[in-house]
């Protein structure tokens, strides 16, 4: 009886899990403009990753329309994405997966 009432637990734990799949968060709000390793509309997440720090990732996807001066672009066409915190922390992960890649 222990036994199960321990796997249940770990179980719904795993379900639980606030940890979101960055892949997704990819899937869901980039892939129209942005591909991992191929040019598309957006620049390959290689290259941002190979350009930018995570912290400076993070704070594109939060106010694109403020930071693309800091980031060199004479203007900005990401859009504003409303995003919370995990997914935000999700995406950035997922990007800066692909430093070193080509």
């Amino acid at each position: 009886m222990n036994k199960k009432i321990i796997l249940m637990a770990a179980f719904c734990s795993l379900l639980s899990s606030n940890e979101l799949d960055g892949k997704k968060v990819f899937e869901t709000y980039c892939w129209g403009c942005h591909h991992q390793t191929a040019v598309a509309f957006g620049p390959p997440f290689a290259e941002i990753a190979n350009k930018r720090t995570k912290d400076e990732i993070k704070a594109y996807i939060i106010e694109p329309k403020a930071m693309y001066k800091a980031f060199g672009y004479k203007r900005t066409v990401m859009t504003e994405l409303k995003l919370n915190d995990q997914e935000i922390e999700a995406i950035s992960n997922y990007v800066i997966s692909y430093k070193g890649k080509k």
